[in-house]
């Protein structure tokens, strides 16, 4: 195995970087924001992958939400929560 110098290190981590796939908001059809804005909060399943395990909702940075569907996700969780569909905190 060749050695790299550390020049040769940083250009692979800069392409690793740069080859990042772009995240898209899952609730947008083809980029479009349709109207009325609402994330259902009945829809466990998707609440769940916006939730990380120890139940914090996730930045839009990690799961690639649009602003004014981040604000959607917020209140459907907060509202499945209170009901009692999703825990506030992880079960360990």
């Amino acid at each position: 195995m060749s050695s790299l110098s550390k020049a040769d290190i940083r250009k692979l981590r800069k392409k690793r970087a740069r080859l990042k796939k772009k995240l898209k908001c899952r609730f947008c059809p083809d980029g479009v924001i349709p109207r009325p804005v609402y994330v259902d909060y009945k829809d466990v399943k998707t609440l769940k992958t916006l939730v990380d395990r120890e139940g914090r909702i996730l930045p839009r940075r990690r799961t690639g939400t649009s602003a004014i569907y981040q604000r959607a996700v917020r209140k459907a969780v907060l509202r499945a929560r209170f009901i009692g569909l999703m825990p506030y905190v992880s079960e360990d």
